[in-house]
């Protein structure tokens, strides 16, 4: 890549204050910044050169930095930062910032504003961004004095890390940036150590762990970085765990404990296991919609016990018999600690029963196409995805042994997520493949990242789009619920030649169209030295199952995909037309 023009860092009597952010980051260890730039942070961009040791990466969307950003840290369980200038790069942001929130990634944005004398005068490219992002950041920031730009900065790192993390905004009006900055540059926060559980709760916990007859254990994204002691404290108790969509990887699949996914689109083991249980174990989790189904109905039998380090989320939105307030880690090794196990034969053969009946897809299809790619994946390799039944299908068919594998946007459902934050994830381990399934309309939504990988020329990202032609995950709610209206859902009159597309950015591609051709052209595309794409064409129609339907309860999901009318095809591809005309 050519030189950057990146000088040495300036004397002390030539600081300002985006010189003072740069110092900032660098202090704390910021090796990559992901961004765009613009007017209101120019400033910000020209004191960059001055700091080689942080690397900026020049996405080509601000939404696409802030998923890079994502990426990077939810595969290092580090902070990920992401910066724009004002007004439009700023609000491009927006969709970022409230994936972020939802899944709890620690991310700082920085965004540049208009100077501070032009603020709340409808000035060129001036947007409240502060106002804007208060409910979806842990906390955001207008700097108003440069010498409290450092201190701020640091502050905010400290927050976005700390406790249950997620986003945090740091607004710097232009003059700001501009300005003599003549303090001292703050030296990283350390961390604050997670409260301990009380004894109290832990005993109670216990209490009813010892009395169980039918107990499962339901880990989520705030249980990965206590992946081994929730794996001892499962094995010490003989307990089977559910992992979360958000949870996949906190628990290894290859063992025989491991029911899977629950919810929406998970497996017939966990759903069925939650529904019968007597004691429910939940770690690290918020009991999302899409995990409970109707709450009225989830898990009926149980008694719950919580272990949450945000004291919000607990009982929010299931009763809840057991509080267990702090750390997911302390509270696994003193549950394990006094752990007692009981022969439970019919509860262990129920569970098997259940387990017996995940289908494998064997007919040429999405899940299908999925399943050979996933099959592929080695322990080390990160798997993100984009939004929609590629997404489920690729939750339900993955094996991960280890956390912070897998990546996804759990809570907002972002589409155009997937390829930015495998750059991302990619970027963050860059001796570790990053592979990401996308379908061909969540892909289009962020596919100038493309030249992100050109720029920067990384190697390691490995792109797979299931293309079906539709919206699929809409088309089959549609299919199911709305009497087979398919509106606004067919792509395919209009998509792109993906194989072309990314050839235009120098990015090799390779097309399968049937079973036959699909192993020869996986092995091309994983082979291949570079980042490389992959298209594989399937039929319309297939679906995503298990499912269970929106309003019912888990012991109520359709396990298995409905016999269709030989002529769905026809009337699908007819009503995709008749709409295309229109």
């Amino acid at each position: 890549m050519a030189d950057n023009g990146k000088q040495h860092a300036p004397h002390r009597g030539d600081m300002t204050g985006a010189k003072a952010l740069w110092a900032t980051l660098a202090n704390h260890g910021i090796s990559t910044v992901f961004g765009y730039p613009g007017g209101a942070i120019m400033p910000v961009y020209d004191a960059l050169t001055f700091y080689p040791e942080v690397r900026h990466v020049l996405t080509r969307h601000e939404q696409g930095a802030a998923h890079a950003a994502e990426g990077w840290a939810k595969a290092t369980g580090e902070i990920g930062v992401c910066m724009a200038t004002s007004g439009p790069g700023a609000t491009n942001l927006v969709t970022g910032l409230a994936d972020a929130m939802l899944d709890s990634v620690p991310l700082l944005a920085i965004t540049g504003n208009v100077a501070s004398h032009l603020m709340g005068t409808d000035a060129f490219q001036e947007a409240d961004i502060t106002g804007i992002t208060l409910p979806i950041t842990k906390h955001n920031y207008v700097v108003r004095d440069v010498e409290e730009l450092p201190r701020i900065v640091a502050e905010a790192i400290r927050i976005a890390r700390s406790g249950r993390p997620g986003p945090v905004l740091v607004d710097i009006p232009k003059d700001i940036q501009l300005a003599a900055f003549h303090g001292e540059i703050p030296s990283p926060h350390a961390r604050p150590e997670a409260p301990a559980p009380s004894a109290e709760s832990i005993e109670r916990a216990l209490d009813l762990l010892r009395g169980a007859q039918k107990p499962v254990i339901m880990a989520g994204g705030g249980s990965l970085d206590a992946s081994a002691e929730i794996t001892a404290l499962a094995r010490a108790w003989d307990i089977p765990v559910i992992t979360t969509l958000m949870g996949l990887g906190a628990f290894p699949s290859s063992d025989p404990l491991w029911l899977g996914m629950p919810g929406m689109h998970g497996s017939v083991a966990a759903n069925r296991a939650i529904s019968e249980a007597d004691v429910l174990l939940g770690i690290g989790l918020r009991f999302d919609d899409r995990v409970t189904g109707r709450v009225s109905g989830f898990a009926p039998n149980a008694a719950i016990i919580h272990v949450e380090l945000d004291a919000a989320e607990i009982g929010k939105i299931i009763r809840t018999h057991v509080p267990v307030r702090g750390d997911a880690k302390q509270a696994a090794l003193l549950l394990t600690q006094g752990a007692e196990v009981t022969a439970r034969p019919e509860w262990k053969a129920q569970i098997e029963e259940w387990k017996s009946r995940t289908v494998t897809p064997e007919t040429y299809g999405a899940g299908y196409a999925v399943n050979a790619v996933v099959d592929r994946l080695r322990p080390d390799d990160i798997l993100s995805s984009d939004v929609g039944q590629h997404q489920m299908l690729a939750a339900q068919l993955a094996r991960f042994e280890k956390p912070r594998r897998w990546i996804n946007s759990g809570g907002l459902g972002t589409m155009g997520f997937g390829l930015p934050a495998a750059i991302g994830a990619g970027m963050a381990e860059p001796g570790v493949r990053s592979v990401v399934i996308a379908g061909d309309g969540g892909f289009q939504m962020t596919a100038q990242e493309l030249a992100t990988l050109k720029m920067y020329d990384v190697r390691n990202v490995k792109i797979c789009i299931i293309n079906n032609s539709f919206l699929g995950m809409v088309r089959q709610w549609q299919e199911l619920f709305h009497e087979k209206r398919y509106s606004e859902v067919w792509l395919g009159d209009s998509n792109p030649d993906f194989i072309k597309l990314a050839g235009a950015y120098d990015v090799p591609g390779y097309r399968a169209t049937t079973a036959e051709e699909l192993p020869a052209a996986i092995d091309a595309w994983l082979s291949d030295p570079k980042s490389a794409l992959l298209e594989v064409v399937v039929p319309h129609e297939h679906g995503v199952f298990p499912m269970v339907p929106a309003g019912a309860a888990l012991y109520e999901m359709i396990e298995t995909e409905p016999v269709r009318s030989p002529d769905l095809s026809a009337q699908m591809q007819g009503a995709a037309e008749e709409a295309s005309e229109a």
